[in-house]
């Protein structure tokens, strides 16, 4: 009940854990991606409509040209009359102000009381004339399209030339020159007139600009309309300037309708749809096809992963428009996948990503051509990385897989050679130098998400490595068995489509822990000392079966992966140490010893490659001990082994058929035939007797 209860709550956890990994990668794409209603064409005047017929899906008017635009509000300008306040008191002022000092000063000199008069009736003139600041009349002036301006005083409005209006110095050179015959501007000078002259007109910001805007509200911006249904333009068509126009409208009013709060909403909702579906499509694509990774953490959270950064770094680009996304090495995820997983799952992960990328692009259909086939391109390069010069070859494949396509692309669209997209095949340049970054990306990933790739299991395999070196002197004998097991299991691995690299790492690996006892184990003895003749068989069997948790121990010590470790620990599965567990039972007939004693701690294998690693280590070593090798002896041998093996349940838990079984006896007794063949013994010279002589 207990145990129920404990896989009941472990596959709550499990499927807890996929609906949130769900949930959190589908939000957070949606997050960024951008939602600013980009109109999705490409399109220039004079030049071939590369997509299908396209439709009106609603009404929209046609909008004039900005030079359109331009030149008929420059018209419509032309005859508006800005606004300018007329201050009324300013002539009262300077009048009040010439009185009080006339009174004051001037009268006791003044000669003729007339100029008083006329002073107050040529303020009041200019006054109401309108006297503006120097500067502001002169840029009035300056503009040659203005001619009246209109002039609020209190409650009234009225047009004024421009050329009536007077600056301060204009003023008081009408103050003297206006009537010389009867006033002398020598006297009017005594004056002081200047003190009298202030600017009474004001610009009327305000008023202004409302009169300018009430002005072009009535300006129509259109200029037709397109009905909902109508056709705008077909494939290969070339695109007019009228039609450019209507292509244009339509842009703007499909960016105008994106603003929209509640559009805004519905695009937000439309993107949780559709990421949503093609995330939910993947996990069930992994569910069906790939439950081992679906069911393992680290391989989920990596293709999530890998699925969402390449999602928001391409959201984030064309949302601020951060250089090209052809610069992007897309190519590098299916690549990453192909080395840690396999490639279909690179190629269904690839896809799913570039078509979730897709919508954030303006012309997604020509992204989503180039980046699957560059995709199926590096998948294909790499099929199995094991050397750097691997990467720097597919680098160069993606290059030209890139340049090729949409080279082919630009001839149907184009028709014309002079006019291709050089910087594109500069991007394309720079997508293939960042794929190179692939390698030290893996050691990032393989330490984040636990998985080991074949570079690293290349450099495990390598004899110099310190832990081989020491098993190669330590235990000659086991370092020995392990490579002929490494060459037996690669070989079988080959044949029935298995990791080749990864068994033959773990084949020089699975016997390490015999490295604390060596003297135990058959292989290493020397001069006849059997050590076990000290000990009974339960103490024996321990000794045997403590290699594989020694093993373990030195794994850990020297930081092996887990898929290491796991060949130690299944290589002899839950099986028992059959010498020593049937020597006790012909010694103590009628009695069951504690089995537990004699059973190896396993698990059993649970991949393809423990099984061979299990049936490899299992034949090698029996084979050792054939007192003749003929093919009969070897086929019954092999036969004998993995039988007993497949009888006794080992293989139950590992994806290996009957096929691959029956294909691997073959491998083994094929290898073992070239390995034990007996040479040809050379015949020796016979020396010939000398001929007697015959007496005569």
């Amino acid at each position: 009940m207990n145990k129920f209860n404990t896989n009941k709550t472990v596959k709550y956890r499990d499927l807890l854990y996929k609906a949130l990994i769900f949930i959190g990668t589908v939000l957070i794409i949606v997050y960024f991606l951008p939602r600013d209603g980009k109109f999705n064409y490409q399109f220039d005047i004079n030049k071939p409509w590369k997509y299908g017929q396209l439709m009106a899906t609603f009404d929209f008017p046609i909008y004039k040209t900005s030079e359109e635009v331009k030149r008929e509000q420059d018209s419509i300008l032309r005859n508006f009359q800005p606004y300018y306040t007329l201050d009324t008191q300013a002539a009262q002022t300077a009048i009040n102000k010439l009185r009080e000092k006339y009174n004051a000063n001037i009268a006791k000199s003044a000669t003729d009381r007339r100029y008083l008069p006329y002073i107050e009736r040529m303020l009041t003139k200019v006054y109401k004339q309108g006297i503006m600041d120097t500067e502001a009349l002169a840029s009035l002036q300056k503009d040659s399209a203005q001619r009246d301006i209109r002039i609020v005083d209190q409650k009234l409005a009225y047009s004024q030339d421009i050329s009536r209006l007077l600056s301060v110095k204009m003023a008081y050179q009408l103050l003297l020159q206006n009537d010389t015959v009867h006033y002398s501007p020598h006297i009017l000078r005594h004056y002081q007139l200047n003190e009298y002259l202030e600017p009474n007109l004001t610009y009327d910001t305000e008023r202004t600009e409302s009169a300018k805007q009430e002005m072009l509200e009535n300006y129509s911006w259109a200029k037709g309309i397109v009905l909902s249904g109508q056709k705008i333009i077909d494939r290969g068509e070339i695109v007019s300037p009228e039609t450019y126009n209507i292509l244009e409208s339509l842009r703007q009013e499909s960016e105008k309708r994106s603003q929209g709060v509640g559009q805004k909403r519905l695009m937000w909702a439309g993107q949780l749809v559709y990421v949503s579906i093609f995330m939910l499509c993947f996990m069930l694509y992994l569910d069906l096809f790939r439950k081992d990774y679906y069911n393992r953490k680290g391989s989920l959270s990596l293709l999530f992963a890998l699925v969402m950064i390449y999602s928001v770094v391409t959201a984030l680009m064309v949302a601020h428009n951060l250089f090209n996304v052809y610069i992007l090495p897309y190519a590098m995820l299916p690549m990453i996948i192909r080395v840690f997983l396999d490639s279909r799952t690179a190629f269904i992960t690839h896809v799913i990503t570039i078509l979730i990328c897709s919508i954030c692009l303006r012309y997604p259909h020509e992204f989503i051509l180039l980046q699957i086939t560059a995709g199926l391109a590096a998948i294909y390069s790499l099929r199995e990385l094991s050397q750097r010069s691997q990467l720097f070859k597919s680098a160069v494949l993606v290059i030209l897989t890139y340049a090729l396509l949409y080279f082919a692309f630009e001839m149907i669209t184009e028709n014309d050679l002079s006019k291709l997209n050089g910087r594109m095949y500069i991007y394309f340049i720079i997508n293939g130098i960042l794929l190179l970054f692939t390698y030290p990306l893996l050691f990032l990933l393989e330490k984040t998400f636990g998985f080991t790739s074949n570079v690293t299991l290349v450099e495990l395999s390598n004899i110099n490595t310190p832990l081989l070196r020491r098993m190669s002197e330590t235990v000659p004998g086991t370092f020995q068995h392990s490579m002929q097991v490494a060459n037996l299991a690669a070989e079988a691995a080959n044949r029935i489509d298995a990791k080749s690299q990864l068994v033959r790492t773990g084949a020089l690996y699975h016997d390490i822990g015999k490295m604390e006892n060596p003297a135990f184990f058959t292989e290493n003895q020397q001069g006849g000392v059997n050590p076990h003749k000290n000990l009974n068989y339960e103490q024996s069997a321990q000794v045997v079966i403590s290699h594989v948790t020694d093993g373990l121990k030195l794994a850990e010590k020297h930081n092996l992966p887990k898929v290491i470790k796991d060949f130690i620990s299944t290589h002899h599965g839950k099986g028992k140490t059959k010498y020593f567990y049937i020597s006790w039972k012909n010694e103590h007939p009628g009695q069951e010893p504690d089995e537990a004693l004699f059973t190896y701690p396993g698990p059993n294998p649970f991949t393809k490659e423990q099984a061979i690693l299990m049936m490899a280590d299992s034949v090698e070593a029996a084979s050792r001990s054939l007192p003749e090798y003929t093919e009969a002896t070897i086929g019954n041998l092999v036969d004998k082994i993995i039988d007993s093996q497949v009888e006794e349940g080992y293989f139950k838990e590992c994806p290996i058929t009957f096929k691959d079984i029956a294909t691997v006896k073959e491998v083994f007794k094929e290898k073992l035939k070239t390995i034990y063949h007996t040479r040809i013994s050379y015949p020796e010279l016979k020396k010939e007797e000398p001929q007697k002589q015959e007496k005569s």
